[in-house]
């Protein structure tokens, strides 16, 4: 099995990278299930009826730029898709030999930035996915 670097991972907004991500966690894609378990279940082992695929949610840790085009509250910025509640196109794209791509749309739900008195002014951003992901 190849191992790869995560660094050179992209996040993208359509066709544009957004600047300064330190880190891309998820989507956290899982599956519902519903015990149907029964009294004549076979030797009373659980039984599971998968139900519900979930989407999850991205989160991003980014250096932020208040002026970066991909930041702020202007059209093509996260900020922008928060505040003017749209759903936009993303995409991870991992730095694997045949550029693997996972597509989805989502809303950008979170946006909290941080300055600490000794450090970088950064943000985390949060992203919940809407219907089903293109995961190729």
């Amino acid at each position: 099995m190849t191992k790869y670097s995560a660094f050179g991972t992209l996040f993208k907004r359509g066709a544009a990278s957004v600047a300064g991500i330190k880190t891309i966690s998820g989507p956290n894609l899982s599956l519902d299930t519903v015990d149907v378990t029964t009294h004549d279940s076979p030797e009373g082992w659980e039984e599971l009826v998968a139900t519900i695929l979930r989407s999850g949610n991205v989160t991003l840790d980014l250096v932020y730029d208040p002026a970066a085009a991909t930041h702020k509250n202007t059209s093509g910025g996260l900020l922008y898709d928060m505040t003017s509640r749209t759903s936009t196109t993303y995409s991870i794209v991992f730095p694997d030999t045949g550029s693997t791509t996972w597509s989805f749309t989502a809303f950008v739900v979170g946006f909290t930035p941080s300055s600490p008195h000794d450090g970088y002014l950064g943000a985390s951003v949060s992203l919940k996915l809407t219907g089903k992901p293109t995961l190729v």
